[in-house]
């Protein structure tokens, strides 16, 4: 068994369905204007931004029918895929997300649905 680096240790983690993990950026703690914000108020915050780290295989498809059920068929699952990728920054509602913590770092989980925005670094 291999063991747990930095560089490994999130691939043991496995995203179910339609859900992001993602390392949110650190709240600003102060306004435009100059005022300094307390611990409480950035974390009501409605919106807040992170990287994508992990997603998951995306939506589940059912399988196609056939018209002869006796034929064995392999029930494979097929998903359609998300849009968020892993390195993009998302933009995602705070009151849909949970709150993970993972070896020491903080994360948290959203469904693909909260995402509001996505900024990918190479072209579209």
């Amino acid at each position: 068994m291999l063991g747990i680096t930095a560089d490994n240790k999130l691939k043991r983690l496995i995203v179910v369905g339609d859900r992001v993990l993602i390392k949110p950026k650190d709240p600003t703690d102060r306004t435009s204007s100059g005022l300094y914000l307390p611990p409480t108020v950035q974390e009501k915050e409605q919106v807040q931004a992170g990287h994508v780290i992990k997603v998951g295989p995306g939506y589940p498809i059912p399988a196609p029918t056939e018209d002869e059920p006796w034929k064995e068929t392999e029930e494979k699952v097929k998903y359609m895929p998300l849009q968020a990728q892993e390195g993009d920054l998302a933009i995602y509602l705070q009151r849909n997300a949970i709150d993970v913590q993972y070896e020491g770092e903080q994360y948290v989980i959203v469904p693909q649905s909260s995402i509001l925005m996505l900024e990918r670094l190479e072209e579209l």
